[in-house]
């Protein structure tokens, strides 16, 4: 963006005292994709300009005040100038399994997963990816599916990754992930292949910061309770058999 021909489009448009549809739509061309304190430094030099014809100091004086209150309510909204945005999945196919291993190779910092249960490889590369990367994963899971045929979470823990597992009669039933404290996936999807192939399910896909949020509390609750690091329950719950 060309800050003299800004100045020079704001001078010409301020002459005739009103901003036309097609000066509208020529300002936006020599914006183009300006972040957000690039717009800033444009609409002060909007301001700059009109004070600059004005004679009266009051006048001035208006000029001055619409401008700070201009700014006070431009900086109040930039924390939702971005809109929240979510995506509802459906099995069975990959769509899902897709998305989680997507969102897994995107992870930069930190994935937090609370999972009934986790067979599928597919997933489970995704997981030991991203571990080796560098990425902080930490997994909270059931400790009878655990013991599951299949169960994914010995070979994880295996490899480095803390799994902690619940401890109690009742099970810890929760699907969802946080990924790099900025995105939550939630839903009824077991991280099975069954879950992909057979069942009807669903997964939700999200960034909304209120969801988010809320997923990080519980999952640190359930980190807390559960004694948190890699561990291993060596007992069943001896219920085997309820419905999952």
């Amino acid at each position: 963006m060309n800050e003299r021909e800004i100045d020079a489009f704001l001078e010409r448009s301020l002459a005739d005292g009103r901003l036309s549809r097609g000066e509208r739509g020529a300002l936006r061309d020599l914006v183009g994709d300006a972040d957000a304190t690039t717009l800033q430094r444009v609409r002060a030099r909007a301001f700059a300009i009109a004070r600059g014809t004005l004679i009266d100091p009051s006048t001035k004086a208006a000029i001055d005040w619409l401008e700070r209150i201009s700014a006070l309510l431009a900086s109040l909204g930039e924390t939702d100038a971005r809109p929240s945005t979510a995506d509802v999945l459906f099995s069975p196919g990959d769509a899902c399994v897709r998305t989680i291993g997507a969102l897994f190779d995107g992870a930069r910092r930190t994935v937090d997963a609370c999972v009934f249960t986790i067979t599928d490889d597919r997933i489970v590369a995704a997981i030991q990816a991203a571990h080796r990367r560098g990425v902080r994963i930490r997994i909270v899971s059931d400790d009878d599916k655990a013991d599951d045929l299949g169960s994914d979470l010995d070979r994880l823990a295996a490899a480095g990754v803390p799994v902690a597992l619940d401890r109690s009669p009742a099970h810890m039933h929760h699907k969802f992930a946080i990924f790099d404290g900025r995105t939550g996936i939630v839903g009824s999807y077991n991280w099975t292949r069954a879950a992909a192939n057979e069942n009807e399910e669903d997964l939700v896909v999200t960034d909304d910061e209120r969801i988010v949020r809320a997923l990080e509390g519980e999952f640190e609750r359930l980190w807390g309770e559960y004694g948190g690091g890699a561990t291993r329950a060596g007992e069943s719950k001896g219920e085997q058999g309820r419905g999952r």
